[in-house]
């Protein structure tokens, strides 16, 4: 019976489903994490009675013809980009997005990953890195001097020196934008790296044109909805809940019909 077959790729699906929405769930407090989705589509169909085929005259055809479905699969895992809340901290490191762009950071191999977490620290050469210890690029160093570090919303990075009026630009904050975001690879620790899909970056500073501004001693929250992931957890237990009805009713009428005398 092909109903066995269908319903086990059901349920399969709404296995991946749950998946992602665990992740969803518990990624809610990592900072500028964006929330997923699964995407889902039907598999082959057999052909029975081909639609438009000849019957029984010159002229007739027919209408709809008989075609039976395989079941479904997951076409695809999709990340929503949408802007999350901005969480002020005050401390002077941390910086958040406000609007499109991704921060860089110099990876150990020499790549250059993009993450939207602007918990950024210092090392102990001053250089401005990630709560990995993962420079920012290009690269801002804080002179050990400097008794104030002010971020501009265009991302100038200045300072003040102790016993100096003017304050002192040491570096410039960069943001990268993608054509595809959902292209992006996830890696892990906030990061993400660029791959075909997601098209070669498009770097400028903060404020220009289709870039989003820098916010300092803010975060961006992650834009999971604790309702809506619940929400969509609930249907998808319903939706495993009758696929596995549809396995047992087949099972039941295999049993009716190995009985049959």
């Amino acid at each position: 019976m092909r109903s066995l077959s269908i319903a086990g790729t059901g349920m399969l699906a709404q296995q991946t489903n749950v998946d992602v929405i665990s992740n969803n769930i518990a990624n809610m407090n990592t900072t500028g994490f964006k929330r997923q989705r699964a995407q889902f589509q039907d598999l082959l169909y057999q052909q029975v009675s081909r639609p438009g085929a000849a019957s029984g005259g010159p002229e007739a055809r027919v209408p709809s013809g008989i075609q039976i479905g395989a079941g479904v699969r997951t076409g695809g895992v999709y990340r929503i980009s949408e802007q999350g809340a901005l969480v002020q901290t005050d401390n002077r490191f941390d910086l958040a997005i406000q609007g499109l762009g991704y921060f860089q950071v110099q990876t150990p191999n020499g790549e250059v990953a993009y993450t939207r977490d602007g918990t950024f620290q210092l090392s102990d050469q001053g250089e401005l890195v990630t709560s990995q210890g993962l420079p920012v690029e290009p690269g801002i160093t804080i002179p050990q001097e400097a008794v104030d570090v002010v971020v501009s919303r265009t991302g100038e990075v200045q300072v003040k020196i102790a016993g100096e009026i003017e304050m002192q630009t040491v570096g410039q904050i960069e943001l990268a934008t993608f054509i595809n975001e959902a292209g992006l690879e996830a890696q892990g620790d906030n990061l993400f790296l660029a791959t075909g899909a997601s098209g070669e970056p498009n770097v400028a500073p903060p404020g220009e044109p289709g870039f989003g501004s820098v916010a300092q001693g803010f975060v961006e929250a992650s834009n999971v909805n604790p309702v809506a992931e619940i929400t969509a957890l609930i249907t998808a237990q319903r939706a495993y809940e009758m696929n596995s009805r549809v396995v047992k009713t087949a099972d039941e009428m295999l049993g009716t019909t190995s009985q049959l005398r």
